[in-house]
């Protein structure tokens, strides 16, 4: 083989140019880049800001501009398929649980239960029903495969239960103890005792990233704001009201909005969660009580207890578009909506018993006779991965 030798100078201008090529290239790191394709230099990359993360835990959203997407009508989770279909009534003076068959709007069972049950409250797994006995300081657990109760455990002052988004928490509204209990969700041993300096806790709502929920202080007029992973109140501020009486809350299907149902201002105080800002009054009845969202996220039902109605308030208008007058009166307190979306359930707390109220006509059904004190009745199952408590905050 031959092999062909290049001329001295020709050796050394070959090297030369390629000692100028790699020097170009150390010179290239230290300088813009060019982009590929022009002469200028490459338009800077602009940062995009991370999306503030969720709760530790917590399932994410089905779509994140509606908390409400798991909650579509007859969506029910392979856990509670199978479960019979009921309306389970605490009735607070009686100690007692109506237990009403929807098909034929007859009570089916009456069960015993602890002094002063206030809430029928479906677990995080949704396989348990809670009573809160609120005055005999414990939780009747109730199977809804079955219909029957079990042994009752000791929650002292009962009023509401919760549960974090994460399924990590119960938080006990321990509405005459002025506390925020935090309580392992299936033993309900505590955790953790936030005391609070409003009074009244009772009923509550998470926000769309699950890390604080809005709390509602029925006898002082205030709401509390809570951090959900730290277990801490971080504010508190009193309603522009003389005489507030805060009951129920809710978010809007983006997240953005609370809502907060005075049965004393009679209407709902709206307000930002995230800003907690000072909240603007919203008339809607007499003695504003409770609020339930329809299955297509489009409308809330707004129980108004002191005038027997229930107004209709649209998300998308941000407005009342109907008022639905129950046609004997009544007392139209705490519900749901059934599995179809088709029927508002509403106990009558004053009258001793319960209003099925259909949710396109707003007609009532029927009028059922239950035990004395009827309040926060559940209906179940419904709709949804998990829940939030209350009466069934499903998501």
């Amino acid at each position: 083989m031959t092999t062909t030798r290049l001329p001295r100078k020709a050796t050394a201008l070959l090297a030369g140019l390629v000692l100028a090529a790699l020097t170009g290239c150390g010179a290239a790191d230290k300088g813009p880049a060019e982009a590929l394709g022009t002469k200028g230099p490459a338009a800077p990359v602009k940062a995009v800001p991370a999306a503030p993360p969720g709760l530790a835990g917590m399932p994410p959203l089905l779509d994140p501009n509606d908390v409400y997407a798991a909650d579509r009508p007859n969506k029910l989770s392979p856990v509670v398929k199978d479960f019979p279909s009921r309306v389970y009534v605490p009735n607070t003076s009686s100690n007692t649980v109506s237990v009403i068959d929807p098909v034929t709007y007859k009570v089916i069972d009456t069960i015993p239960v602890g002094i002063q049950p206030q809430h029928v409250v479906p677990s995080w797994d949704m396989k348990t029903l809670w009573v809160n006995n609120n005055r005999g300081h414990t939780l009747t657990p109730i199977n809804p495969a079955t219909g029957e109760a079990g042994k009752p455990v000791e929650v002292h002052d009962p009023y509401n239960l919760y549960f974090t988004p994460n399924g990590k928490y119960a938080v006990v509204m321990a509405s005459m103890d002025k506390e925020l209990v935090f309580r392992d969700p299936h033993t309900m041993d505590r955790v953790k005792t936030v005391p609070v300096t409003c009074f009244g806790v009772n009923h509550a709502d998470f926000s769309a990233d699950g890390r604080y929920f809005i709390v509602s202080c029925e006898f002082s007029g205030e709401l509390l704001k809570v951090d959900t992973e730290k277990m801490e109140v971080v504010g508190q501020q009193k309603l522009p009201f003389e005489g507030a009486m805060p009951q129920d809350v809710k978010v809007s299907p983006d997240g953005k909005t609370f809502y907060v149902a005075d049965m004393m201002a009679h209407g709902m105080w709206v307000l930002g969660g995230d800003k907690f800002e000072t909240p603007k009054l919203l008339p809607t009845g007499k003695g504003c009580h409770g609020l339930y969202v329809s299955r297509d996220s489009k409308e809330m039902y707004v129980s108004n207890r002191g005038e027997g109605s229930v107004s209709v308030f649209d998300f998308t208008q941000n407005k009342l578009t109907k008022k639905w007058e129950l046609p004997d009166g009544g007392s139209p307190d705490m519900g749901g909506v059934s599995a179809d979306g088709k029927v508002l359930w509403l106990s009558g707390r004053y009258n001793s018993e319960v209003y099925a109220i259909d949710t396109t006509t707003g007609k009532q059904l029927a009028k059922i006779p239950v035990g004395s004190g009827p309040h926060g009745l559940a209906v179940y199952p419904q709709p949804g991965r998990y829940s939030l408590g209350h009466t069934g905050i499903f998501r």
